[in-house]
């Protein structure tokens, strides 16, 4: 992936992904375009959706409290619920294990969790 133009992204599978990973990542683009509909006719609140939220780990989906507009399916499985074959769905879903990490704030506050410079003196 890269950037060529500023606000794009241009996206080229090499032969290494066969068609059905291919047509995974053109279904996830448009359940994305989707989503942004939602938000765009007011379905779905600029400040609380799906895409603003993600990712959504397993342990938050499945907390005893939610607190968003939408659905706990809906941010499990964006594009739906497929117990198939479909690789990366379903039985195989990867659940990230930490939601949005704020870069720009780590960026601006790192904190160094390496020992100490006298650590590595003799």
């Amino acid at each position: 992936m890269s950037f060529p133009v500023a606000g794009t992204l241009m996206v080229e599978p090499t032969e290494s992904e066969d068609l059905g990973e291919v047509d995974r990542f053109c279904d996830a683009m448009i359940a994305i375009r989707s989503e942004i509909d939602k938000v765009g006719s007011g379905e779905w609140s600029a400040e609380d959706n799906p895409l603003v939220n993600a990712p959504h780990p397993l342990s938050t989906v499945t907390a005893d409290e939610w607190t968003h507009s939408y659905s706990r399916s809906v941010a499990g499985y964006p594009a739906g619920r497929h117990d198939g074959p479909i690789a990366g769905v379903g039985r195989d879903k990867y659940w990230p294990p930490v939601a949005r990490i704020e870069q720009a704030w780590g960026d601006r506050n790192l904190v160094c969790s390496c020992p100490p410079i006298e650590a590595y003196m003799d």
